[in-house]
């Protein structure tokens, strides 16, 4: 019981500061959509997305490695070789940081000409490079404290580091705007926040770290002391990191990646068949509109995925099968079954989030049609971290380079028939195809049924919800005929919200997607959320279970 409250715990903290930091994140992009005109979104756009990308080669899939190998040291009671792999760790991130931010710097030029086709962005990529510097290292300490199941840090360091980075980039990019500046530089000062927002966050790692090694001293005297068997050579250390971290590295990639490769191929895709400015347009809405809206849906499975290595890990070094097989069941019910809700919202209400969030109503259907892919993301991302916990990382990265080769031929090969939305049907296809065959490895390996019998009640619940959320939203939109436009696409939002999110619960119920004799094995706020609703299920019926 205990370890799966320490899952879940840890997995509601990170959900927490992940909700917390992207809701800051949205409080950032609203105000600079707005000042920015297309070049300037679309330079801001590619900033972030390139140096999220190199951010994860940076720290080469390193922070969950430590995470995983840290767990399973301390679960096999051995202290001071968690110790050399944190110690080797941060040296690591210390040289990659240094490294990953000259090669940003001098390759940026190059990139915002020849390859993205938009060369005003160079100087806000090499306005965010020297972030790069400190963020590797940060990346490493998150790790080790989330393998000793600190998840605290983690977010609030992340907290720490988006509330200066808005502060920062709102600032600046209004003073400059104020002064007259073009999108080029007032997209260059809006990036140069993230450096703040790295100081920050890692001011507050470094103070969790000292506390946690006071605590160590503390209550682990005796093992410190008697640490003096051999010593785990350095080259052994950064030999088994790697060895996890290469196909970790391609796995964590994923959305960074593909984010990236749109951000490379939309223009050359585009500009032959609607012109050079509508495709800058269609550019912008999907990286300041588009990317920013459906980055909204994945926040718990981002938190499961991060949260569940440890606990996974444990469990599979100790060869612990039925706890395995639950946690593995738990972890892909819960992603989906509370992402799903968030997709249809924001996928339905795409036409009054886009009105109410940003400057114009154009791009609607970019910013749906995206947000609608991200189920897939959300299934992707927790069935990666399953692989990763049960010790085959390698056939993640493969499935993964399998899906990135299905996006670009889909992009190419949907673009000239579709046009954007073609690119993103490949966006949803390459998560798709990942997930399918992350479900089909891990059947192999932990027997598990994602949802068996309750299959038809599942899609019959999906579809009555996209069908009421549509329906809503395109009813609360006349009220713009009566009142301030603003005002009718917030209390749209809101109208569609509520309402998904009761029917959702209430089908959950009726279609017996959830059951009443395994409501236990729920965590404790949605048992309490169920419970009142099961009073609607007839007592009886299939025997659930979780494999059921």
């Amino acid at each position: 019981m205990s370890k799966k409250e320490s899952f879940i715990k840890g997995t509601l903290i990170l959900a927490g500061a992940a909700l917390l930091v992207r809701l800051l994140g949205l409080f950032q992009r609203v105000p600079l959509e707005h000042v920015f005109g297309d070049t300037g979104n679309a330079s801001y756009g590619l900033a972030n997305n390139v140096y999220l990308m190199l951010l994860t080669v940076a720290s080469a899939g390193i922070p969950s490695t430590i995470s995983k190998m840290v767990s399973e040291r301390y679960a096999l009671n051995k202290p001071e070789e968690a110790k050399r792999i944190y110690n080797a760790a941060l040296m690591f991130g210390a040289v990659s940081g240094v490294l990953i931010t000259a090669f940003l710097y001098l390759i940026a030029p190059y990139y915002a000409t020849n390859i993205a086709k938009v060369p005003e962005a160079s100087t806000a990529i090499r306005a965010i490079a020297p972030a790069l510097l400190l963020f590797p290292t940060i990346a490493m300490m998150r790790g080790y404290l989330q393998g000793r199941g600190n998840m605290s840090a983690s977010g609030v360091s992340q907290i720490m580091e988006q509330i200066l980075r808005v502060i920062t980039a709102i600032g600046l990019a209004f003073v400059m705007y104020g002064m007259g500046y073009s999108d080029r530089w007032l997209a260059a000062g809006a990036s140069f926040g993230t450096v703040f927002g790295s100081i920050g966050a890692f001011a507050v790692m470094v103070y969790y770290g000292l506390k946690m090694r006071k605590e160590d001293e503390r209550k682990l005297p005796l093992e410190y002391a008697a640490a003096n068997g051999p010593v785990v050579p350095y080259k052994r250390i950064y030999m088994d990191i790697f060895k996890l971290s290469i196909p970790i590295v391609l796995t964590s990639l994923t959305v960074s990646a593909v984010n990236f490769i749109d951000g490379s191929i939309v223009k050359t895709l585009l500009i032959g068949h609607i012109g050079e400015d509508a495709a800058e347009q269609a550019l912008a809405f999907l990286t300041s509109r588009a990317q920013m809206v459906a980055g909204i849906p994945p926040i718990l499975a981002i938190a499961l995925s991060t949260s569940l290595i440890p606990v996974i890990s444990a469990a599979f070094v100790k060869k612990d099968e039925a706890h395995l097989r639950s946690q593995v069941t738990l972890a892909m019910r819960i992603s989906i079954l509370s992402g799903l809700p968030v997709v249809i919202v924001l996928g339905t209400a795409a036409y009054s989030v886009n009105g109410l969030l940003f400057k114009s109503l154009d791009g609607s259907g970019i910013v749906g049609f995206l947000t609608f892919m991200t189920i897939f993301q959300i299934t992707m991302m927790t069935s990666n971290s399953i692989l990763l916990g049960v010790g085959k990382p390698y056939l993640s990265m493969v499935h993964v380079i399998v899906g990135i080769v299905v996006k670009l031929a889909a992009s190419y090969a949907l673009a000239p028939l579709w046009g954007i939305y073609g690119i993103i049907a490949a966006t949803g296809l390459c998560f798709l195809v990942i997930t399918l065959l992350n479900l089909w490895a891990m059947k192999k390996i932990v027997p598990f049924s994602l949802m068996g019998s309750r299959w038809p009640g599942f899609l019959l619940t999906t579809a009555v919800l996209i069908g009421a959320g549509y329906g809503l939203n395109q009813a609360g939109i006349q009220m713009v005929s009566f009142m301030p436009a603003r005002l009718a696409f917030f209390l749209t939002c809101g109208i569609v919200g509520v309402a998904v999110a009761v029917l959702y619960l209430v089908l959950l119920v009726l279609m017996r997607v959830v059951r009443k004799d395994e409501l236990s094995g729920y965590p404790a706020p949605l048992r309490k959320i169920l419970s009142p609703l099961m009073r609607l299920q007839r007592s009886g019926g299939t025997g659930s279970g979780s494999a059921k």
